[in-house]
């Protein structure tokens, strides 16, 4: 027996191991409800993360929120300006965009030269995306990227002035792409070439940016000094080897290079994969057919309801707009002659539910105000009273019985006229036939004196303890009834005085054998009732009206 139940103790255990596992590889994990994703009023959407290791995928994902208002890169010690999930409209890659440094010179007392800005490392995501351009501002300044293997990649302003007057034409900005490869460093070198008329004390700034100059819109290098930053574009990657991110629910794996995508509008999350600096990637987005969120959560990518935006509407102008799983459709309108007939339907049921609804209240409100009151006539009529004599008397346990009023209502038809066996003046008798098909005598009294209820409990206890074939037997009683009602055993054949004068009756004949034989029966009943009984019972109004015959002879 031990043994089975160790087995039966580990199949739920194995399956739930089975469904970690598979939960792990196939979906993506759902980070803390509590994460916060906000600093700075920047949203932080997952795989990045705040706080906890659960809020995000990895360190390289990690956001500090310095004062709880400037949010940093905490692997590459930059301050975030936006995170962005992958976009198939543009890149397969996301994008983070960070405050890059500045290199100057003449600006200040002290050039600035920052180190490279690195973002490489073992399992780095970020690389430097081609939006991203080195821009000099100033005249005659010389830019030149650096820790770019094999290459030299730089751009020179200039300052030029006309013979003819002394207006300076001023080429003060100069800005050339960086390499192609997604690289991972990148340094800025600022220079003055030789033969300028330009001094060292003239300011001049260089550096890497996403952002787009011109030399219309750009300003002088002392108001980008001042700002003391550049926003470059960073790209990020996932690596696949990653189990928590392999798969997101609800993904369907499709190549870079496909030339159809391999999916359909119905498909809600996609994901892309390739190799980036030696590892294999693999990046997750919304299908941009009709689904918008974030594709790292589960089930994140929900649809979009294209009937509640403009498009929709402008598309389907007269029309009506449904909505569908990563599409919508314009249908044609029902006519106009069937508005009444359907808003006619929709009132007339909704007052049948209403008439439904408020007949049910009124039903149940009818039910518990029955309930109360039969608690209350039960408590009135000595409910609790018989309750601790039948407790204290347990030993037998067929001493006596508590019927509910709904018990006695369907053994009696509702108290049928048609059931009744005998009336008198303290009430009428009806034959009943209890669930188990017993068939039984109630009793409804017609008054009951309340001063005298514990009396009436007291010998209906003592009265359920008597048994003698020739005594009818008190088999319970209800207490739910504004007058207690008793429930005797069921007597066939009637009163005897009926049978001892009913001359019409063919089915036995009453020979004075037959009678002294009643007599003597009758005189045991009484001599049980006198002195066997366990409290002593004086009749003294014993009569023919009173007995009854329970079988022929």
């Amino acid at each position: 027996m031990k043994t089975e139940t160790h087995k039966l103790l580990c199949i739920p255990l194995m399956i739930s191991l089975l469904s970690l596992f598979t939960n792990g590889v196939s979906s993506a994990r759902k980070p803390p409800d509590l994460c916060n994703r906000v600093c700075g009023g920047i949203n932080i959407p997952f795989p990045f993360g705040i706080g906890g290791k659960d809020c995000y995928l990895n360190p390289w994902y990690e956001v500090l929120c310095n004062g709880n208002s400037v949010p940093f890169l905490s692997r590459i010690n930059r301050e975030l300006v936006n995170i962005s999930l992958p976009n198939p409209n543009e890149y397969s890659y996301g994008a983070v965009h960070i405050k890059g440094p500045l290199t100057s010179s003449g600006c200040s007392t002290q050039p600035l030269t920052p180190p490279p800005l690195n973002v490489a490392g073992q399992g780095s995501p970020f690389f430097f995306t081609d939006k991203n351009q080195l821009v000099a501002v100033g005249c005659n300044a010389r830019a030149v990227m650096t820790d770019i293997k094999s290459q030299i990649i730089g751009c020179q302003s200039s300052c030029d002035k006309r013979n003819s007057s002394s207006q300076e034409i001023r080429n003060k900005i100069c800005q050339t792409r960086i390499p192609e490869g997604q690289p991972q460093v990148i340094g800025v070198n600022l220079e003055i070439p030789e033969g300028t008329n330009t001094t060292e004390r003239e300011c001049r700034v260089a550096f890497l940016t996403s952002e787009k100059y011109s030399q219309s819109n750009v300003t002088e290098p002392e108001e980008f000094h001042a700002d003391g930053y550049a926003v470059v574009e960073l790209g990020w990657y996932f690596d696949s080897s990653d189990s928590r991110i392999l798969n997101p629910k609800g993904c369907k794996n499709v190549s870079d290079t496909s030339q159809d995508g391999g999916y359909s509008v119905e498909t809600s999350c996609i994901c892309s994969y390739g190799y980036f600096s030696g590892f294999s990637y693999r990046n997750c987005y919304c299908n941009s057919m009709g689904y918008a969120g974030n594709p790292f959560l589960p089930s994140g990518c929900v649809d979009i309801d294209e009937c509640k935006l403009e498009e929709g509407r402008r598309r389907c102008k007269d029309q009506s707009c449904v909505n569908r799983p990563g599409w919508f459709e314009c249908e044609p309108k029902k006519p106009e002659h069937l508005k009444p007939v359907v808003q006619g339907a929709l009132i007339g049921s909704a007052l049948l539910l209403f008439a439904f609804g408020i007949f049910g209240l009124y039903k149940l409100v009818k039910k518990r105000r029955k309930i109360i009151r039969m608690r209350k006539l039960f408590r009135r009529n000595g409910g609790m009273l018989l309750k601790q004599q039948l407790t204290r008397k347990e030993g037998n346990v067929e001493m006596s019985r508590i019927f509910s009023s709904s018990e006695l209502e369907k053994a009696t038809d509702n108290f049928n006229k048609n059931r009744v066996l005998g009336q008198g003046g303290q009430g009428t008798v009806y034959k009943g036939m209890l669930v188990d098909g017993k068939i039984v005598a109630v009793k409804r009294s017609k008054v009951v004196d309340e001063d005298r209820v514990e009396e009436f409990i007291n010998e209906v206890i003592v009265l359920a303890q008597i048994n003698h074939r020739n005594i009818v037997k008190l088999l319970g009683c209800c207490l739910e009834t504004e007058v207690p009602v008793l429930v005797y055993e069921f007597v066939p054949y009637g009163d005897l005085c009926k049978r001892l004068h009913d001359d019409e009756s063919d089915d036995y004949t009453m020979t004075w054998a037959v009678r002294l034989h009643i007599a003597v029966e009758i005189a045991e009943a009484l001599s049980y009732l006198h002195s066997a009984a366990s409290f002593p019972i004086y009749h003294r109004d014993i009569k023919i009206d009173n007995s009854s015959c329970g079988y022929f002879w």
